[in-house]
């Protein structure tokens, strides 16, 4: 204590007026009070720091008083300051190879942080003690950090957002009036709000001579929504491109990518499609629910024998099931549910797919990309050497893939596929056509599945069909060949049908949601002996099936429409 002045001399000292002025005996007692706490601050500072050295000096590390040291901008942003005020710490040296970090408390997790620092940036890490009143003022530097927003491409929209223009939308037809009143960045989000509140799967905006036309495709139909004026055209385009990664001055040729909404419920991915028109370019946005629970195989649509036997392949530890239909028909969702239903511990699944569309726990995806000679061949040769169980290939385009994938289903995998064919008779003709073995083909196939999307009548307004004398006369056609199990079941004397009237639940149209209508046939004798022996055509194929007791395509939607699922109509505009 010999170092410091008495508190006698520091009072002595404040009697002496300062020069100039006539100092009074009450501010001469305040000033001395004042600096008889700065001192006795400044030493109980200066002991605080001793005794931190003589700390780091015991345990072996080094010490540092940060009160005065110069730190720079770098070094502060090698800790964020979340970390940093969690763990006490600071980092106050950062040059290429060396980093020397300050913490108030030595520990595990102080030891960690430096070891992952020193890994990251290939530097010599250090940790020295230092005192709270060091970290304090350190600390009070992070404030003068400027503030960098990240550089994303992703639409931040929260949920209050979406609520706000989903509360002005009664249905689609009531948002051209909205679109008038908001700019091209709002624009952008309420169509997405919109299309969310009313279950549209794509969004399409397209240029026309007049102006801009803005289609939702709700349930597999296109509605017209809106009509915006010409002059917003470019600034709306260039947007959705630069929000999407496109190239804003290529517009005489198709682009693709990929938009990601930032909700603050999870994220919504957005695949974006640009082609060029006479107009100007079409842009076609689909919305896909990634984190979606989706599909399961319960909820599919299937019923009765078809489901009995589908369940039964399904468990089938080798083979091949494949689904067919046109685009759009919801082969992809089956696939889905198949997969969600075998996705147990024990079970390896891999998938081929173009693109992932909905990512699922448990399962490794893989996308294929034509551009780096990645197809679904060279794809699937890799696929079978990670030794699994089972395999999901996107698509079977080509001889191949066919080939491929035939020779896993015989070698103990189960291949879940699709292939692009109007009914499920003629996949048989088709892997046939691209020049598959019929020796190998017959054995490999375990089952098929033909399939389409039918809109289901909305609840809220269902009332009586009233069909006409030629929707009956089809009706009954159908009907009268169903396999007689089925058949026991209908009651041909009092067919009721049913349709939705329309009401602000499902927008005016009469139908909410859609289920699958199928044809399912398993592999029997009499359809291998008819591939062998070349009696391959579509129709062949189809009488056999039918015969073992398959349910065709259009009679399982009629059975649904008997069922209040959907309307006679909407099967017909479906499948005949």
């Amino acid at each position: 204590m010999s170092d410091f002045p008495s508190i006698n001399s520091l009072l002595g000292q404040s009697k002496s007026k300062p020069s100039g002025a006539a100092a009074s005996p009450a501010g001469a007692s305040q000033d001395a009070g004042k600096k008889f706490e700065k001192k006795i601050h400044e030493i109980d500072l200066k002991a605080k720091e001793e005794l931190v050295a003589k700390n780091a000096a015991s345990l072996g590390l080094g010490y540092i008083d940060l009160s005065a040291f110069p730190i720079t901008a770098e070094a502060l942003k090698t800790i964020s300051e979340k970390d940093a005020t969690e763990q006490k710490v600071i980092c106050f040296f950062n040059v290429p190879g060396e980093i020397r970090l300050g913490c108030v408390e030595y520990n595990d997790a102080i030891s960690e942080l430096a070891y992952q620092l020193g890994e990251s940036h290939h530097a010599n890490t250090q940790a020295y003690l230092i005192s709270e009143n060091s970290l304090a003022k350190a600390m009070k530097l992070y404030a003068n950090l400027p503030v960098i927003k990240p550089v994303t491409k992703d639409i931040n929209i929260t949920d209050e957002e979406l609520e706000k223009f989903k509360s002005g939308v009664i249905d689609f037809r009531s948002l051209e009036a909205q679109f008038l009143n908001v700019s091209i960045s709002d624009i952008l989000t309420l169509i997405i709000a919109s299309a969310l509140k009313v279950e549209s799967s794509d969004i399409h905006v397209e240029a026309e001579e007049n102006g801009i036309m803005v289609r939702y495709r709700i349930d597999g139909i296109l509605h017209d929504v809106a009509t915006l004026p010409k002059e917003q055209w470019k600034k709306f385009v260039s947007r959705i491109k630069l929000l999407a990664a496109l190239k804003i001055n290529i517009t005489d040729r198709p682009q693709d990518g990929r938009v990601t909404l930032k909700l603050s419920s999870g994220s919504l991915d957005v695949r974006v499609s640009t082609m060029p028109t006479i107009y100007g370019e079409s842009v076609v946005m689909r919305i896909l629910h990634s984190g979606s629970k989706g599909v399961t195989f319960d909820e599919l649509g299937l019923r009765g024998d078809a489901y009995a036997k589908l369940k039964k392949e399904v468990e089938r530890p080798n083979g091949m099931i494949i689904t067919t239909g046109p685009t759009g028909s919801g082969k992809t969702t089956t696939m889905y549910a198949i997969m969600r239903t075998l996705n147990k511990p024990g079970v390896k699944i891999i998938t081929l797919e173009d693109p992932v569309e909905i990512k699922i726990e448990g399962i490794n995806q893989s996308q294929v990309d034509a551009s780096r000679d990645y197809t679904f061949a060279k794809g699937l040769r890799s696929l079978l050497r990670q030794d699994p169980d089972i395999c999901l290939v996107g698509e079977i385009r080509d001889l191949e893939t066919a080939e491929i994938a035939i020779q896993a289903a015989l070698t103990g995998h189960l291949i879940l596929s699709t292939i692009h064919t109007n009914s499920a008779s003629g996949t048989i003709p088709r892997f046939l056509s691209m020049g598959v073995k019929p020796f190998l083909l017959a054995p490999a196939l375990n089952s098929v599945i033909g399939q389409r999307l039918v809109r289901k009548i909305c609840s809220h307004c269902q009332e009586e069909d009233r069909l006409t004398s030629e929707q009956t006369e089809r009706v009954m056609k159908n009907l009268e060949t169903l396999p007689e199990a089925e058949k026991k079941n209908v009651d041909f004397k009092k067919l009721k049908f049913f349709k939705g009237k329309g009401c602000e639940e499902c927008s005016g149209l009469g139908y909410k949601g859609r289920i699958g209508i199928y044809e399912i046939f398993t592999m029997n004798k009499e359809i291998e002996q008819a591939i062998l022996g070349s009696q391959i055509s579509e129709y062949a194929i189809q009488e056999l099936a039918v015969k073992g007791g398959m349910v065709t395509m259009v009679q399982d939607g009629l059975l649904k429409a008997l069922d209040k699922i959907t309307t006679v109509e909407e099967v017909f505009r479906v499948i005949e």
